[in-house]
């Protein structure tokens, strides 16, 4: 009898999952590095960084092109996270380098 870590289904679908989340976090990584660029763009101009307006919206988007099986309530509570995140990783990115 196969166990979790031998079931060559469980495997696959481990393996499957596990390629989704380098997927999300590669996208994650190109968001900040996107937000960061923004970011240094507007501190240039003399604009704020924070733009409430535009973080509603994104929300909004991302609720009517959600498709399902994830929630709305739960996408807007991730990107909720994602949009705070970001925000403080461009900020500390300004700072200092990453190290490797």
């Amino acid at each position: 009898m196969a166990t979790a870590s031998t079931d060559p289904v469980v495997r696959q679908y481990r393996e499957q999952i596990s390629d989704n989340d380098l997927k999300i976090l590669e996208a994650l990584n190109k968001r900040l590095k996107l937000v960061k660029s923004l970011k240094d763009y507007k501190d240039t101009q003399g604009l704020s960084f924070y733009d409430a307006a535009q973080e509603d919206w994104v929300i909004t988007y991302l609720c009517r092109a959600n498709r399902g099986p994830l929630s709305n309530d739960a996408l807007r509570e991730i990107y909720g996270l994602i949009l705070q995140l970001v925000k403080k990783e461009a900020a500390a990115l300004g700072e200092a380098k990453p190290e490797s």
